[in-house]
């Protein structure tokens, strides 16, 4: 259960108040790269983001879950962006049609910058012979059993990074904001959302081994961890329906159990992202789960249609 009231002494804490602004960055979110008060740069996203001001709770949850059961996630932190910082720095703003509004000060999502502002060392994507190379490939795996549990509507996002001299990148998973369908906290499970754009990350996927310890983790999550992630959103980014917040964080750990039924959804989906299912021996079992892994999980005060 979550502690209700005006937040104070929910286990949330600011960590970090944001001290400059860098730049604008790419994306629906119109996030800034900003420095903070600890000497590192965030990706930072506000409230008044035109996509949800739920998605930074969406970003603090399932980051944290992703942390929690070992996956490359970035650190995140509850950022302070102070009035005084937006109203003089002119960039801070959000861009409509036509209008601009200014960025809203207080509480806000800050993700940690992967790599650093030297060019040539971090991208988004990679073409498939270095792909194919990257350190923690396997773990493309183990962030599908994370995207599929907490219903990610988006495409899988994943930033490359090396140090200089070397060859190799890794891997981290970013933009967690389309978790639990984005502002609608709902699970509308699809098989083919949530899932990285080429099958060539999947290759390595020989049955459900593949999927370990990620799947696992989840499987076993202890729902004291969850409810412990779930006190550090800040009221605000739910509009302090801690409610609503509640009800979120117990149909996740109901879905604990139907990864795999979703899983089994993208492996047999025109996709047929894993060609290597049973290489190591395992029999491909078929319609092994009952329900459709698709259906809709109504979520409260939702009327069925």
């Amino acid at each position: 259960m979550l502690h209700t009231g005006n937040g104070q002494g929910r286990g949330r804490r600011v960590a970090v108040t944001a001290v400059q602004q860098i730049r604008r960055m790419r994306g629906g979110a119109q996030s800034h790269l900003m420095l903070a008060s600890d000497g590192n740069l965030y990706v930072v996203k506000f409230r008044n983001n035109p996509q949800h001001a739920r998605v930074l709770a969406n970003e603090l949850l399932a980051t944290r879950l992703g942390a929690a059961i070992g996956l490359a996630v970035p650190r995140c932190e509850v950022v302070e962006v102070s009035e005084w910082l937006i109203s003089n720095t002119p960039e801070l703003c959000m861009e409509g049609k036509g209008a601009r509004q200014r960025c809203q000060a207080g509480w806000q999502f800050g993700s940690q910058f992967v790599g650093g502002l030297m060019p040539g060392q971090t991208f988004d994507y990679l073409p498939e012979e270095q792909l194919l190379e990257v350190r923690n490939l396997r773990e493309f795996a183990g962030v599908l059993a994370l995207d599929k549990w907490t219903c990610n509507v988006n495409g899988r996002q994943a930033v490359f990074h090396k140090p200089r001299r070397e060859r190799r990148y890794t891997a981290t998973f970013i933009d967690q904001g389309y978790c639990f369908h984005a502002g609608e906290w709902q699970f509308v499970d699809a098989p083919l959302r949530g899932v990285f754009a080429l099958n060539s990350v999947y290759r390595g996927v020989t049955g459900w081994d593949s999927f370990e310890p990620w799947l696992g983790r989840i499987e076993g999550f202890d729902p004291r961890a969850a409810w412990a992630i779930a006190e550090t959103v800040p009221p605000e980014w739910c509009a302090g329906d801690l409610v609503l917040l509640e009800s979120l964080v117990q149909r996740l750990l109901d879905r604990r159990g139907r990864v795999r039924e979703l899983i089994v959804a993208f492996r047999e989906s025109s996709r047929r992202p894993f060609p290597n299912w049973g290489a190591s021996g395992e029999k491909i079992v078929t319609g092994d789960f009952p329900g459709s892994p698709w259906m809709r999980d109504i979520g409260p005060g939702d009327a069925a249609t």
